[in-house]
């Protein structure tokens, strides 16, 4: 029997975003009946090109439910090009870790999500550019390339772990030994990317522009679901002066949701040298 954490129950149990989007922009659609699992993912962009909704339908097990349940949490609020930088490490982290026998739960949920961005960008998807020979594994429909790219991203050394990663090698057994063929044989190096351009700095307008964008978009929803909120008060410098407020005021874990959430969040998508603080501390200190 798998043990699962208490996030991927909770996952399971009360899945997030689980529905139909009317006239999305990107849908993408991955897996089979046939083969056990099949997801299908739609998300709509605002007017700032930021994921504001996004939508799952999911054929398969409590895994693949939670696993597309959390991907829809982790992109919301996203731009196109942060959502395509998201990894099966990533869904399966957030859920506090996946038993390795489902793992390939996660990797669907990141392929569902290359297959929709690919749709919104006019693009083929990664699974129509591959070619009919290349499939490995019958059963499942996986090709050397989906078993080259979970050697190389996912540390992929055993059959047992194409499998748990892949599902290849779980059916009939008959492609074990092709699996096998590839994990002997050293993988074509990936030319290495260009190093990014150093960062601009941000202007003190464009700062608090940004810092304003990634309240309303990255936590005041967060807040908003459980009757709080959170305003913008000032920026000085580095720090970021706030007010909460409905149910977060006067909650005894304000100071935690400040730091662990607010906080951490702002240094993620403005600066790491931010610091949050409560007005009501401010003007104490302050004054």
């Amino acid at each position: 029997m798998w043990e699962y954490t208490e996030q991927v129950m909770e996952h399971f149990r009360n899945p997030r975003n689980i529905g139909y989007i009317e006239d999305p922009d990107g849908v993408g659609e991955v897996g089979s009946l046939a083969c056990g699992d099949a997801l299908r993912l739609m998300f709509k962009l605002d007017d700032q090109g930021r994921i504001a909704d996004v939508k799952f339908q999911t054929f398969g097990c409590g895994s693949a439910i939670a696993s597309s349940s959390a991907l829809t949490e982790i992109i919301k609020g996203m731009t196109v090009e942060e959502a395509e930088k998201v990894t099966n490490q990533d869904i399966a982290e957030y859920l506090g870790g996946l038993p390795q026998q489902k793992m390939h739960c996660s990797v669907m949920g990141r392929e569902a999500l290359e297959a929709a961005i690919a749709n919104y960008r006019g693009e083929e998807s990664p699974g129509e550019r591959r070619l009919e020979g290349e499939v490995t594994c019958i059963c499942f429909g996986v090709t050397e390339h989906a078993i080259e790219r979970a050697i190389r991203e996912n540390g992929c050394r055993t059959v047992e772990d194409i499998t748990s990663f892949t599902k290849a090698g779980g059916g009939c057994g008959g492609c074990v030994p092709a699996i096998e063929k590839i994990l002997a044989r050293p993988l074509a190096e990936e030319p290495a990317p260009a190093p990014p351009p150093a960062p601009r700095k941000l202007t003190n307008i464009e700062k608090i522009q940004l810092i304003q964008r990634t309240i309303d978009s990255e936590i005041r929803p967060h807040l908003q679901r459980d009757g709080g909120d959170l305003q913008l008060v000032d920026v000085e410098g580095d720090r970021v002066i706030v007010s909460l407020l409905g149910a977060c005021q006067g909650c005894p874990v304000s100071k935690f949701t400040l730091k662990d959430m607010v906080e951490a969040r702002l240094r993620d998508h403005v600066s790491p040298d931010l610091v949050v603080v409560e007005e009501s501390d401010y003007e104490s200190v302050s004054g």
